[in-house]
């Protein structure tokens, strides 16, 4: 056998892993804009299979990905480390898993794979925005409110988005906030009523 014929087992395994995971996500992708994010999390979980399942030093060993370019590498902090394809792939990924679960109401989760995309890039801003409504729909909205502010100083493509949504919230936060007095005052009203006919 030449040596030309030679495959390497790691190498063909590791770029069948990749290109298995990039398949699977683009299969979410479509899923996600056809609407149907049960398929879409699904997809995205099994290629999330397969992008965990890379050694990812082998793979920039093998010369199947190199570090991404950053604004900072002039600068590089040591502490910085190093952002591949994979990673990059799997904040996107997190980032859309965040969509589906927001489109299925499922808040807490919206926040946790949020939060999963911005441990990989912390300025990502659709999944920064995905946290902050999330977290405004569980009420938090001071935290939302501090997020949205910080997106629309830091992102000016996205801040329309997150002044629109920073007003929604407010109009969700006042009627929570009138509710609650209403309730609050029926209860007075009722202690009162007690109290005038002990």
């Amino acid at each position: 056998m030449a040596s030309s014929d030679y495959v390497d087992p790691l190498r063909s395994s590791t770029e069948h892993k990749l290109n298995t995971a990039k398949t699977k996500k683009e299969d979410g992708d479509q899923a996600f804009k056809q609407g149907d994010t049960k398929a879409a999390l699904k997809a995205y979980h099994e290629s999330l299979m397969f992008l965990l399942g890379i050694d990812k030093s082998a793979l920039q060993s093998l010369g199947l990905s190199q570090p991404l370019p950053s604004a900072s590498d002039a600068t590089k902090d040591p502490k910085t480390k190093e952002r591949t394809e994979i990673d990059e792939i799997i904040e996107k990924i997190y980032a859309n898993m965040a969509a589906c679960h927001i489109k299925n109401q499922n808040w807490k989760r919206a926040v946790e794979t949020a939060d999963k995309a911005l441990q990989k890039n912390e300025e990502n801003y659709k999944a920064l925005f995905r946290k902050a409504k999330a977290l405004g729909e569980q009420g938090f909205f001071e935290k939302a409110s501090k997020i949205l502010e910080d997106i629309k100083s830091k992102s000016p493509a996205d801040a329309a988005s997150a002044t629109t949504e920073l007003a929604r919230l407010k109009v969700i936060d006042d009627e929570r906030e009138r509710a609650h007095k209403q309730k609050l005052k029926g209860f007075l009203n009722r202690k009162k009523d007690d109290k005038a006919t002990d």
